[in-house]
């Protein structure tokens, strides 16, 4: 017979089953809630949070709706250090992190193949090409290792679902598709407009024919890039110190698109708010064309306006042209809402617009403005490390054998100075001092042991944690010191620093309540959130369901039973989980790791760091 003391523990665990299934289980929209029947995924790339703050005062279409009608969370920010396009865009379309899914970089040192290879490269899946030109690429998302929320939709929907993803870029287009589209394509200045054959068929998609057949590029150049509005209207001045246009062109307005080759008339076309206007043209065609938002499931569009980056780079975040293109984007995406609001309607579509990286200034502005900012020359450490390398290893072995690739904040060592070095532990003090001495370095971290958590709750050791893969990252990650960039001119991202983590998180439309929230957020969050306003389930995100922003008609069934959307991200309260994992220790199920007591973070976290706590630290 069952001891009273037995009986009670089982009714405990009995009673337990609910709760847990309602902390992991995906829950279904309310009743009464219907699902969206388009999801715009709209990329910004370089998009800085503060460019809100600093210039909405000359925004009057899309970029206003989304501040009037949208929700924004203006403490957004990447909990990562490795801020490219690349990765955001993958953060932004799985809800995980690059520890996660994969993609590190826009570029990294394949081992395998002894050669620095794209986050997109796949030499087995040719691109096709549109116009007159051949394809010049091979592209996929073979290097993303987690499916995107336009996969699972697919997958799980059970209804049909079409996925189109366009950008400027590549890379850009096909993160935010994943693995699976019925169309992906981006612009190849002078060879034209590419698809992968790896989404869709093999040959030509007929729509992107027609388009770009009836839209050829080569009319726009002839347009010259002047100010929208009166000069008196922007911030700073036009003709900045560091500026670097394209070649041949001007640092100040106006700016004409036409150059000596065709392909400086392409690039000239591409760094400006021309090249956005053209895909916000091509985004609202296909809306039609593919009938997006009219079948019986949720389809999903991608457009990541590449615009803001390249005129970044070129002219940095305090320009007119960075101001300008805002202005023109605002425009852009005023005649794309309007064309889905005809479309699709108003009520039956939702919009996640965020960026994948902000901007540092042009480290001359801020040294003029009497702050330490410089250029930080990668090539420089990579000789200081050869050598320092050298003299603790074996000078018999002489210089230029120890480093065998560097690309962007990263050293990759040959095999033999790894193993080497973990025999001789000394070395690695030798090289981290050599290191420190360039000028322009702020921290340098030794790859594995961030990977062991050697280095405690540094928060900046959290941030490069979340941006390492082992089998990816080179053995020497460093961190430059605030306004110095890796990068010969202009601007450029890619740091732990603040300018480059915060960007903006927007959620407009369907389900969707309006106005600004100071709740900590990471563009991790919009795919959970979108998961769970149509109704599937994420495997592994990182991000949260961003449940602030939710209209209440949407959570009016309780908050218990849509704490999680999809597994790992967005946990009950914290109160909530403390007395669940009491609860489950004085049932006799023993504490999980990662619970309080444990003294370790869950297994599949990494070490010293909370990675759903995706917040500014």
């Amino acid at each position: 017979m069952m001891s009273g003391r037995r009986r009670a523990s089982l009714t405990l665990l009995l009673a337990l089953c609910l709760p847990l299934t309602a902390l992991t289980a995906q829950a279904e929209p309310p009743q009464g809630l219907e699902r969206p029947r388009l999801v715009v995924l709209v990329g910004v790339d370089q998009f800085r949070t503060d460019y809100i703050d600093k210039f909405e005062f000359q925004w009057t279409k899309g970029l206003r709706r989304l501040l009037d009608e949208g929700a924004w969370f203006s403490e957004a920010a990447y909990p990562y250090a490795r801020t490219v396009t690349c990765a955001g865009h993958a953060t932004i379309a799985t809800g995980a992190f690059p520890w996660k899914h994969g993609i590190i970089n826009n570029a990294w040192w394949d081992r395998d193949v002894g050669k620095e290879m794209s986050c997109t490269a796949d030499p087995e899946t040719p691109s096709v090409a549109y116009g007159a030109r051949t394809a010049t690429s091979a592209e996929s998302a073979r290097r993303l290792l987690v499916p995107t929320f336009s996969d699972e939709l697919r997958a799980q929907s059970g209804r049909p679902v079409k996925v189109v993803s366009l950008s400027m870029k590549a890379r850009s287009a096909i993160m935010f598709a994943g693995h699976r589209a019925d169309l992906v394509a981006w612009h190849e200045g002078a060879d034209g407009w590419m698809s992968s054959s790896a989404h869709g068929p093999r040959d030509r998609v007929p729509f992107l024919e027609r388009y770009v057949t009836a839209h050829p590029v080569d009319r726009e150049l002839s347009q010259t890039w002047d100010r929208a509005l009166p000069a008196s209207s922007y911030l700073y001045q036009d003709d900045g110190v560091g500026e670097a246009p394209p070649r041949g062109g001007s640092r100040t307005f106006p700016h004409a698109l036409e150059g000596d080759t065709p392909e400086a008339s392409y690039n000239r076309w591409e760094v400006s708010p021309f090249a956005d206007a053209y895909l916000g043209r091509m985004a609202a065609a296909a809306v039609e064309s593919f009938d997006l938002g009219k079948g019986a499931g949720t389809d999903v569009l991608g457009v990541g306006f590449s615009g803001l980056d390249r005129v970044g780079h070129a002219f940095g975040p305090r320009s007119h042209e960075v101001q300008d293109l805002l202005a023109r984007l605002d425009e852009t995406l005023g005649e794309l809402f309007e064309t889905l609001d005809r479309q699709v309607g108003r009520d039956h579509y939702v919009v996640a617009l965020s960026a994948d990286h902000g901007v540092s200034p042009i480290p001359e502005q801020m040294a003029a403005l009497g702050l330490d900012a410089g250029r930080l020359q990668m090539k420089e450490v990579a000789q200081r490390a050869e050598a320092a390398l050298t003299e603790a290893l074996g000078p018999a072995l002489g210089p230029g054998t120890w480093i065998e690739h560097f690309v962007s904040g990263e050293l990759y060592l040959t095999p033999d100075a790894r193993k080497r070095l973990d025999q001789t532990p000394r070395a690695w003090d030798a090289v981290t001092r050599a290191i420190e001495d360039v000028p322009g370095v702020g921290r340098v971290f030794r790859t594995d042991a961030v990977l062991r958590g050697e280095y405690g709750d540094d928060p900046v050791a959290r941030l490069v944690r979340r941006s390492l893969h082992p089998d990816r990252n080179g053995e020497i990650n460093l961190v430059p010191k605030p306004y110095w960039i890796i990068g010969a001119t202009g601007a450029t991202h890619g740091s732990a620093h603040a300018y480059d983590r915060r960007v903006p998180v927007m959620l407009m439309g369907h389900g969707i309540k309006a106005g600004r929230q100071l709740s900590p957020a990471s563009p991790a969050d919009l795919a959970p959130t979108l998961a769970m306003l149509t109704g599937i389930t994420l495997a592994d995100p990182d991000g949260r369901v961003l449940t602030e922003v939710l209209q209440q008609s949407a959570w009016d069934r309780g908050t218990r039973d849509h704490v999680t959307s999809s597994g790992g991200g967005h946990h009950a309260s914290s109160s909530e989980r403390l007395d669940l994992d009491r609860v489950i220790s004085a049932g006799g199920v023993g504490p999980r790791a990662g619970s309080p007591g444990t003294g370790r973070p869950p297994a599949h976290e990494p070490p010293a760091a909370a990675v759903g706590r995706a917040a500014r630290d």
